[in-house]
């Protein structure tokens, strides 16, 4: 104890992952993020140590992350984008063109884009004006967006260490072929030390490494597919008889044995991918020698039948519990597991980027001495609170990478005498009041289960998919056992059991690419077949997303409907087109709507929407709101950003999109609200307009009409619009989720 103070000893534990983004060993990269990250956010994150002589931090490295930085590092590979990026311009074909229009702005504006006045005025031209005519930019300009786009995801700290990088950046226009090669081999070389670093950081006592099981999957749902039954409601939908068990075992022994090679030491601990666990995890981690491993704070509520209680500001009544390392009794040896605190990662993730750096991280450290001040009457004398997240996907939304506020958080932890940063090895080793854990709850970081990667119709389907081409592999390999191959189609079978994959394919995630996973998926499953020599089924050959597509039909012919709200049978909405919205399985998730109509005559466009019957039911006070975004396809118009909060790790090409027109409707208790009617001005800011000439009616179903002239839709002219909805001003979905409806008001 220090003054009237117990020491309170935190965690840092940073998670470092990205999927595999190769088709084959030897194929490009089809995305880039490995690269950007590794110039973004791996090496960084390990040199602001040299400023804290006390600052201690653990990492997790997954042993497929450190394949791919190798490749780019010493094998010289490349991804789609960086091979463009040192092509001549004259090379580049129309396909090309279009690609880089496409994706070479794929960074976030405020933090990434807006400070670099020439890379802006290419966004602007490309994204706000929406000029996508790839003859309308020049050479010159093609060249600027590829190296702009490559120097954008430099951490700042490179420009520092690296003047003539710096020199590059400050050009602005104007680069050359040289200048593009120029930068990605500066990227090369940020590459090339990343594990160097770490492995020198480990060995001076400052880091900790552990590791994943080498492709990332959910162990539980691979060791038994039984823990996944919980809150699915017909669980006999899941895939039967997985039998996938060995292949849990055999990827986590394979990153142990490649973090021994890369770094000399077997980690202790594994973080679990998604920090899923089960009991038959907790058993085979411990079977294989790990010591330690984590998961959430909601996993340890359930486990102890402790209720967690955070007041209005988030802070734990009681966080005693939470702030011990936990034993778990196998049948052959035993494991520690420690939990993380559940706010704090999300305060960090979404919260703290939207605020001044230095107030955030004061707010943490705030938050912290709370913590602290808690613990006094503990009978412990150590207690460990865990602060475990995401170490990659944060930073770019924070104004310079999030340094700022790194640095800030750990300078007041290194000045304070009764904090101190650990090793998690270390301080478990060391705490002598380790609590007993009698089981453990199966569940995930998220809502407690795993329905984030199984449950919903096209999730399934992929675990099916995975299923059929493993019982295919296995019934070759038992009459082929020889066969030169089987390492490498077992391999690809690895690579499809990733979290990734389930992770976006079906509701609600959606990364905006979440075509590129399904074809990664599937190519990986066709590989198998591939590399034994056999036909691939047909089955694999389309596309597993039939989720996000957008309309289930377009309108036919034009509708006049009586909008009275109610839902009568007859042929009035026959023609109109529909949107089906799936039903959606997870906790604290609600779907606003069952179905869309939509449709259109000369003067109007007519709008029905079918309300979910538990929303009807749900005589609570929650406020459901609908947003409907317009605008006009033909003409040139004062456009503004939606007034919507993403506050998901989600991915919303649309949020970069801008409109002329907003509408918002808010259902409560099972009444309308007035409609809020607002067109963009100039400045980008909404102005508030009459909204008398838009029809409302309510009863069984909701029924809007909206006059095309009210939305400055002149005959003959294009409609693009979407619904979204939201919880006060906070995004819970957009529909569709990948592109805008289109419609054409009829001329004359």
């Amino acid at each position: 104890m220090v003054g009237e103070q117990k020491k309170l000893s935190i965690a840092f534990y940073w998670h470092m992952h990205q999927p595999d983004y190769q088709l084959s060993a030897e194929s490009d990269f089809l995305m880039p993020w490995v690269r950007m990250h590794a110039v973004k956010d791996y090496l960084d994150m390990v040199l602001i140590m040299n400023e804290f002589p006390k600052l201690k931090l653990n990492f997790n490295l997954v042993p497929l992350l450190l394949q791919s930085l190798k490749k780019y590092g010493e094998n010289e590979a490349h991804d789609v984008h960086s091979r463009l990026s040192i092509s001549p311009i004259e090379d580049l074909t129309d396909d090309d063109k279009r690609f880089i229009l496409s994706n070479f702005f794929d960074a976030n504006f405020q933090s990434m884009i807006s400070h670099h006045d020439d890379y802006k005025s290419l966004y602007e031209k490309r994204v706000e004006q929406n000029i996508a005519d790839i003859n309308a930019y020049t050479n010159q300009e093609y060249s600027d967006i590829m190296a702009w786009f490559n120097l954008a995801w430099f951490d700042p700290i490179y420009g520092e260490i690296y003047p003539e990088l710096a020199e590059l950046a400050e050009k602005g226009c104007n680069f050359t072929l040289e200048d593009r090669k120029k930068i990605l081999e500066y990227q090369r070389e940020i590459i090339r030390q990343i594990i160097p670093t770490y492995r020198n950081f480990m060995e001076a006592g400052k880091i900790e490494i552990t590791t994943s099981p080498y492709y990332h999957p959910v162990l539980p749902i691979l060791l038994d597919i039984k823990c996944a039954y919980r809150n699915i409601q017909n669980p006999e939908v899941l895939p039967a008889n997985l039998k996938m068990a060995k292949d849990a075992v055999a990827q986590t022994k394979m990153a142990l044995d490649k973090m021994e090679e890369i770094f000399g030491r077997r980690p202790k601990g594994i973080w679990p991918p998604e920090q899923c666990v089960s009991s038959k995890t907790l058993e085979m981690l411990s079977d294989l020698g790990v010591e330690w491993t984590i998961s959430d704070e909601g996993i340890l509520a359930n486990s102890i039948n402790f209720d967690f209680v955070r007041d209005f500001k988030g802070y734990l009544a009681d966080p005693y519990h939470l702030l011990k390392p936990y034993e778990y009794k196998t049948k052959n040896s035993k494991i520690d597991v420690i939990f993380r605190d559940s706010l704090i990662p999300n305060l960090i993730s979404y919260e703290y980027p939207n605020t001044d750096s230095k107030k955030a991280a004061k707010d943490l450290f705030d938050r912290i001495k709370i913590v602290q001040s808690k613990i006094f009457a503990s009978p412990d004398d150590s207690h460990l609170l865990t602060i475990a997240l995401d170490g990659e996907n944060s930073w770019e939304n924070y104004p310079d990478d999030g340094a700022s506020f790194l640095r800030e958080i750990y300078s007041l932890i290194e000045n304070d005498d009764t904090l101190e940063t650990v090793l998690i090895s270390d301080y478990i080793q060391k705490d002598k009041n380790i609590k007993k854990l009698p089981k453990i709850y199966s569940g995930s970081w998220i809502n407690r289960n795993f329905q984030m990667w199984i449950g919903e119709p096209t999730k399934n389907q992929a675990w099916n998919y995975l299923k059929n081409v493993r019982d295919d592999f296995v019934d070759f390999k038992q009459k082929h056992p020889e066969h030169p191959n089987l390492v490498k189609a077992q391999n690809e079978i690895y690579m499809a059991e990733s979290s990734d994959w389930f992770w976006w394919y079906g509701e609600p995630n959606h990364s905006g690419q979440d075509h590129v996973f399904d074809y990664l998926f599937r190519e990986h499953l066709k590989n198998v077949y591939r590399n034994l020599d056999l036909e691939i089924p047909e089955y694999l050959k389309s596309p597993l997303l039939v989720m996000n597509m957008g309309a289930s039909s377009m309108p036919t012919a034009s509708i006049t409907p009586i909008m009275d709200g109610q839902d009568k049978i007859d042929d009035e909405w026959l023609n109109a087109g529909v949107i089906n919205i799936p039903e959606v399985k997870y906790e604290e998730s609600h779907r606003l709507f069952d179905k869309i109509k939509f449709g259109f005559d000369e003067d109007n466009l007519y709008l029905r929407f079918y309300i979910d019957e538990e929303v009807k039911e749900n005589n609570t006070n929650v406020i459901h709101q609908l947003y409907i975004y317009m605008r006009n396809n033909d003409r040139k118009q004062n456009l503004s950003h939606i007034r919507l909060t993403n506050k998901s790790e989600d991915v919303y090409p649309i949020m970069h999109e801008k409109f002329s027109t907003e509408m918002r409707l808010s259902l409560v208790n099972g009444m309308i609200r007035p409609l809020q009617f607002s067109k963009s001005i100039a400045g980008e800011l909404w102005c508030f307009q009459n909204s008398d000439s838009i029809k409302v009616a309510y009863d069984t179903v909701l029924d809007v009409s909206i006059p095309f002239d009210s939305i400055d839709i002149g005959k003959g002219e294009m409609l693009e619009f979407f619904f979204a909805t939201a919880d006060f001003g906070v995004l819970e979905s957009f529909i569709p989720q990948e592109i805008l409806l289109t419609m054409q008001r009829p001329k004359d």
